[in-house]
């Protein structure tokens, strides 16, 4: 393939794929700034492994599993980060996205961060991104079965989350 149709080909990825995969992100991170960097840096990877890339056609799972990895990465240097401060500051959400959201949407945000990684990524991908539970174990590189597990596990967490009983 050359070099003109690769870019060609991740220049529509983008075009189609960017807003929901900076979506996705903010879901895990918490702020636009580092969902648009773990997006940028996710489509640099793709760029920079197009070639060793088996199936063009999946290329938008690759940047998903690439996106969360990143997200997670980005929450692993923030809670190393949080031990050695001194004062706790929660994530702050930006302006513009305040105002966009509803009381109930923000309770259910802040829910979500309060899940342990693996059921808030299926619960994200599954309503969310709305992806069915081969995808999601694809995405996630786990089995059909334990994305099940970790959905019903996340969403009985939440519940309790949301009810106040934690």
């Amino acid at each position: 393939m050359s070099a003109g149709t690769r870019d060609a080909e991740l220049t529509e990825l983008c075009r189609e794929h960017w807003v929901g995969l900076v979506r996705l992100a903010v879901l895990m991170v918490g702020d636009r700034a580092s969902a648009e960097d773990a997006v940028q840096d996710a489509f640099a990877g793709l760029y920079r492994n197009w070639a060793r890339l088996r199936d063009p056609a999946q290329a938008v799972t690759y940047l998903r599993s690439s996106v969360l990895n990143r997200s997670r990465s980005t929450l692993r240097r923030r809670r190393v980060a949080l031990r050695h401060a001194r004062l706790h500051e929660p994530p702050v959400w930006s302006a513009e996205h305040e105002a966009v959201l509803s009381e109930e949407r923000r309770e259910v945000l802040r829910a979500l961060t309060k899940l342990p990684a693996r059921r808030r990524e299926v619960l994200v991908l599954r309503f969310y991104l709305d992806l069915k539970d081969a995808e999601i174990a694809e995405v996630l590189g786990i089995s059909p079965g334990a994305v099940r597990t970790a959905a019903s596990r996340g969403l009985a967490s939440l519940g309790r989350i949301l009810k106040g009983d934690r």
